[in-house]
């Protein structure tokens, strides 16, 4: 039996109510697992994520923002797939996540910030700062050379980082209110689909101690986002063509004149 407390939203209050799922347990490391907290974010239209957030997401990001940094896994919706994330300068978190999805240790995780400014905290940038903005927020996750201020127990086998800021206003307010970047992954045991509804990864709730219901996302094609190498100057390189391979190539192409690494040609 694994015990779940749900939280919905009813105006700016949150009802919390639990109940008992009767599924077998995937290991008995999951009886030490903290009770995970299932939060419903409300329907939203368009919304801007420089101002405040809506007034129903304030608790919401709270218990996430809280959850994050005590060094515990959560789950969250983006604008391509759900993801599983963690505070990338917490090397236990990192682990965990790994542990998670039985995920290849030698397989990178990307990281996840607010802003554009961000990026260059984290990352040594070789391209204008207009190629981002041109691309970000989007779909695409850039990959650049990291800076020593990263965690260097987050992917240290490469010099190389993934970043993303996802098109997706409650992920962008998060990572800002956070302060962090965050390490990113999909919501999936690893090799399996990538799922598009919270509860396409069931399986994996009672290993996390949060996870946020954004219903299901647009998206259906599970492709994820496009993931493109801009850590050589004036070249690009796809590692996985994703879901705006397209939008992207018109963009390093077209307007920046970037060319192909021949190893792709």
């Amino acid at each position: 039996m694994v015990l779940f407390s749900f939280i919905r939203t009813a105006g700016t209050r949150l009802n919390v109510y639990s109940f008992t799922l009767n599924r077998p347990f995937r290991s008995a490391r999951m009886c030490k697992e903290p009770k995970t907290r299932v939060l419903r974010l409300p329907a939203q239209s368009s919304v801007d994520p420089t101002p405040p957030p809506p007034q129903e997401w304030t608790e919401i990001l709270t218990v996430t923002v809280k959850a994050l940094k005590a060094g515990q896994v959560v789950a969250v919706p983006t604008d391509t797939i759900y993801g599983l994330a963690c505070v990338a300068q917490n090397s236990a978190a990192v682990t965990r996540v790994y542990d998670i999805k039985g995920r290849n240790g030698d397989k990178p995780l990307a990281i996840c910030v607010g802003e554009i400014q961000d990026i260059y905290r984290f990352c040594k940038v070789s391209v204008k700062e207009d190629l981002l903005r041109d691309l970000l927020p989007g779909p695409v996750t850039l990959v650049l050379e990291r800076s020593t201020t990263l965690n260097g127990d987050l992917n240290p086998f490469t010099k190389l980082i993934g970043v993303r800021i996802p098109d997706h206003p409650f992920m962008r307010r998060l990572c800002q209110m956070c302060g962090e970047p965050l390490a990113l992954t999909s919501a999936n045991v690893s090799a399996q689909t990538s799922t598009v509804a919270a509860n396409e990864f069931e399986d994996l709730w009672p290993s996390l101690a949060v996870v946020v219901d954004g219903g299901p996302i647009g998206d259906k094609s599970r492709l994820g986002s496009t993931v493109v190498d801009l850590s050589v100057c004036g070249r690009y390189r796809i590692i996985r063509p994703g879901c705006a391979l397209s939008a992207t190539v018109q963009v390093l192409e077209g307007k920046y004149g970037l060319l192909e690494d021949p190893i792709n040609q």
